[in-house]
């Protein structure tokens, strides 16, 4: 147990962690506000651009949900992997926070950019 008494006293893990915890929660409700303030229940949930003509493909709210669960199941798996790896390298698990911000990030811009197609 002293790994991980280090892990959560290491400050840049806890901004880390923080920072994951933030967009996490903030793209649950960017999205969860985008789908109510919509009217409908058909949205965009795909962009395939080798398709054709139609390359948005329509689907229903449950496509949008998985945005929502892709973001919790990456900010769970991100802590979850750090937390396993800071005994080994610090900077490995640093890096698996890192990038699961970037992860995030991504997840909210393109839940938005086909939320706004609606």
């Amino acid at each position: 147990m002293t790994f991980s008494k280090k892990y959560f006293n290491d400050h840049l893990v806890l901004l880390l962690l923080s920072i994951n915890i933030f967009l996490t929660i903030a793209a649950t409700i960017f999205i969860l506000v985008r789908i109510s303030t919509t009217h409908g229940n058909v949205f965009y949930v795909q962009y395939r651009p080798s398709v054709g003509i139609n390359i948005y493909t329509p689907g229903s709210v449950i496509g949008l949900f998985g945005f929502i669960a892709f973001a919790w199941v990456v900010m769970v798996s991100n802590g979850l992997l750090s937390l396993k790896m800071y005994p080994v390298h610090r900077q490995v698990a640093i890096a698996i926070l890192s990038l699961g911000i970037v992860l995030l990030i991504f997840t909210a811009v393109i839940a938005n950019s086909l939320l706004l197609l609606r």
